[in-house]
């Protein structure tokens, strides 16, 4: 691989040499990040608890149903992400300690999630259920959705991440840049780079000035802030994911527009099904 490649991919190494530095500090935020992510199941989960509840009691037991499985999606998915330091937390090894460890990691991971719908649907709208429904669903679709691309991607590009080119004796030798993709070439996901998992899961973050909207006390200064959260989150965990040499800047930047363009798509999709009143 001719060593121009690398300047023909937006700085993509340098950059990388350039912030490099694993820290126990980075290490810990690359871990747990996915926490913040997975939150918005639970906020899902509350949007369609709110908007099925006060359709009438024939939605009742289906409120409740999909309000349990968006807490089992996310403890499900975070469980696959961060599970491991959870079960350590309480002691659990396997072979080791009996699986009790491992079910009061799960009852601690639920309850991580269980306060969320607690609180937040006492503070929805629900003047508009179909709406509530629809931005619900569209969360939990978008968050499901937008993985299992991220995931199809990275083994369709199988890019090296920068991580392993900096063990060979020439890393920029290894480069390729994001486009040069040679399908399910590498071994494992856990070698590939394009695009990052954790930007793709942190994005899901840019739901929430649409869940703000639906509070009884919106504005636009709470649906501002919203907005700003996500940002400085999203920046935050994709300067971690390069300083962590986990990823390069375009491996960043196209999981972040991979994903917002998917929960657009999916989000209008939804809510157009929504009837608006007359005059509206």
């Amino acid at each position: 691989m001719r060593r121009g490649n690398c300047d023909r991919s937006f700085l993509d190494f340098e950059i990388n040499e350039a912030l490099a530095g694993r820290t126990p500090l980075g290490s810990f935020v690359a871990e747990y990040c996915y926490f913040f992510a997975f939150c918005m199941f639970a906020v899902a989960g509350s949007c369609l608890f709110t908007g099925l509840w006060k359709k009438g009691g024939a939605f009742h037991m289906l409120s409740w149903v999909l309000l349990a499985v968006s807490l089992f999606l996310a403890v499900h998915y975070s469980n696959d992400k961060f599970g491991s330091g959870i079960r350590e937390l309480f002691g659990y090894k396997a072979g080791e300690t009996s699986g009790w460890a491992v079910l009061i990691s799960y009852l601690f991971q639920t309850a991580l999630y269980a306060w969320i719908p607690l609180v937040l649907c006492r503070l929805l709208d629900d003047t508009d259920p179909d709406r509530l429904i629809a931005i619900g669903a569209a969360i939990v679709t978008g968050i499901i959705v937008s993985i299992y691309v991220n995931e199809w991607l990275k083994e369709f590009a199988s890019r090296p991440r920068y991580m392993m080119l900096i063990r060979q004796e020439d890393p920029r030798a290894g480069f390729r840049n994001w486009w040069q993709m040679f399908p399910y070439l590498a071994r494992s996901g856990n070698e590939h780079s394009w695009p990052s998992g954790h930007m793709t899961a942190i994005t899901s973050l840019f739901t929430l000035p649409m869940v703000i909207g639906c509070l009884r006390k919106s504005s636009r200064l709470k649906t501002g802030i919203a907005f700003g959260t996500a940002c400085v989150a999203v920046l935050g965990v994709g300067y971690n994911r390069i300083s962590m040499t986990n990823h390069f800047l375009t491996d960043v930047c196209s999981a972040v527009l991979i994903t917002y363009l998917l929960y657009i798509l999916i989000s209008t999709a939804f809510l157009k099904t929504v009837k608006k009143e007359p005059g509206a």
